[in-house]
């Protein structure tokens, strides 16, 4: 029987991939052709979805994107064996486009079916689990230190650190939450890893609970990904039927237990202290610190907060080792991250890459330059509170500390294209409205602050004193970086001043008018 793959990934189903599938039977069916469509995770190629791949004597060959009306030519031109076709794009595992990647946590995305467990193992999956239950836990956490692993999530936090405190910390009960309130905007690892590899996460909140001494997880999913919550839903039911979760895990005596919980809809509980009091049923607001959600987090007990993509990074470090991962990256910024290519770009989807490529690189080697085909601008980096990165700072290095050093974020890894016609002063001004909206309105400088900011730009695009005006908007940035409770006030001067510093024009500005402060 022919196997035809086509992906179940909320991206394909919104580009038609359910009518694709459903034009895939009928069309066999009235052919008398037996074949056999499995739904498999997304390669993350977002421009060729839906992607539809047929496994030859070669390999796995691809066409895309396909429509349901291109499905009968497809079978005129005998795709079942690799047959050419305007949408042939070839052996998939020689698209340029991923034969360039170094996917260590995407490795089986596009491959596996999301909720096989037979598929999973097959490819890898639960050996970091078995080498973790078999270590003392301490043991564990200094694998991950010495792997230096740091935070997906945005802070870079070395995760080994925060294991380490939780678990030197006496309580009757720990926690370990997986932050997946994926709010940032042009981001979707996290939303790809749990509709498409939910296995490789709950393997790894397992290995965090055995090595800090955690019994209770918890994944806080962001509301909007209702894809995501119903496959992590099955997958953990699944996992915990199969004894990877539990009473018992792998039978080593070590329990560990797994919960769902979908997110309140805001962007503010995407920070951690917020994401602790919804999942406590409260009103999502920044609490202050200390104390550490590593001492007292969830429901007062020391808690591991790490983000989906870090989590997700752990168990090919149990399984190949924390040598193996250190091999990836350079200087502090050890391993690989996902980035996410969207916006004004001609090839958007999901790049893993080890720490060190430049922007350069991803918005051209990759993404193959704008989408609209005029001159790439602005390049907004982690998320709509990072930084605009001028085409002068393309070539840096994509490494936490050479990034901080210009006043830039890696962030999530969400990369934002915006070609020549985009007018910065506006995106300033958004970024503004953005934290207004979205703050949970616990501290002065970000509630009060992004409203003045919003204020502040409009009267320097139609004030005779913008000087004035710009003086103005840099104190008020100056007072919410520095004044602000979490990285809602403090992260949103960052896209306003690297517009007005790098695109005073679009201002209404000869220059950059004032030194930036």
């Amino acid at each position: 029987m022919i196997t035809v793959y086509v992906p179940c990934d909320s991206a394909a189903l919104a580009a038609g991939a359910d009518e694709v599938v459903d034009a895939l039977h009928k069309e066999a069916t009235a052919r008398g052709i037996a074949i056999d469509v499995e739904r498999n995770s997304s390669r993350g190629m977002f421009w060729l979805e839906p992607l539809v791949e047929v496994q030859t004597a070669a390999c796995r060959t691809a066409y895309g994107p396909v429509a349901f009306e291109d499905v009968p030519s497809l079978f005129e031109a005998g795709f079942m064996h690799g047959g050419k076709h305007a949408l042939s794009l070839g052996l998939t595992h020689d698209m340029p486009y991923l034969a360039k990647q170094q996917r260590l946590t995407f490795a089986r995305m596009g491959i596996t079916r999301p909720l096989s467990l037979d598929d999973y193992s097959a490819h890898g999956g639960w050996a970091g689990l078995q080498n973790a239950v078999g270590m003392d836990g301490a043991e564990v956490v200094q694998t991950v230190l010495d792997s230096g692993l740091r935070g997906r999530g945005g802070a870079a936090f070395p995760a080994g650190i925060k294991w380490r405190t939780v678990r030197a910390t006496s309580a009757a009960q720990k926690y370990v939450v997986c932050n997946a309130d994926e709010g940032d905007s042009g981001t979707f690892s996290d939303r790809m890893t749990m509709e498409g590899d939910p296995y490789m996460l709950i393997e790894g909140m397992a290995i965090t609970g055995v090595a800090v001494g955690a019994t209770e997880g918890y994944i806080y999913i962001r509301s909007e990904y209702p894809h995501a919550i119903a496959t992590m839903n099955t997958a953990s039911n699944l996992a915990q039927a199969a004894g990877f979760l539990g009473d018992n895990v792998l039978n080593s005596g070590k329990p560990f237990h797994l919960h769902v919980r979908k997110a309140a809809g805001s962007y503010v509980c995407g920070e951690e202290t917020a994401m602790l009091e919804s999942l406590e049923g409260k009103r999502g607001i920044v609490r202050a610190k200390p104390p550490l959600p590593a001492l007292e987090g969830l429901f007062g007990q020391p808690t591991v907060i790490n983000n989906v993509i870090t989590l997700a990074s752990v168990p090919v470090i149990m399984a190949k080792g924390a040598a193996f991962y250190k091999d990836f990256g350079m200087g502090r910024s050890i391993g690989t991250l996902p980035f996410q290519i969207t916006g004004n770009i001609k090839h958007g989807g999901l790049v893993e890459r080890a720490f060190g490529l430049s922007l350069r690189e991803l918005l051209y080697d990759f993404g193959g330059g704008s989408r609209s085909g005029r001159p790439i601008k602005a390049v907004q980096v982690g998320g709509p509170l990072g930084a605009y990165v001028p085409e002068s700072q393309w070539d840096v290095p994509l490494d936490y500390e050479a990034y901080a050093a210009l006043g830039l974020v890696v962030g999530h890894g969400g990369i934002v294209v915006h070609d020549d016609s985009a007018n910065m002063a506006q995106l300033a001004r958004y970024a503004m409205e953005f934290c207004a909206l979205e703050s949970c309105g616990k501290c002065t400088p970000c509630r009060i602050g992004s409203t003045r900011g919003m204020e502040t730009i409009d009267r320097i695009a139609t004030s005779a004193n913008k000087e004035q005006q710009v003086h103005l908007l840099r104190d008020l940035c100056d007072t919410m970086l520095h004044g602000s409770l979490c990285a809602m006030g403090g992260m949103t001067p960052y896209p306003v001043l690297s517009a007005l510093n790098h695109y005073p024009a679009d201002f209404g500005l000869e220059k950059a008018d004032v030194p930036a402060s």
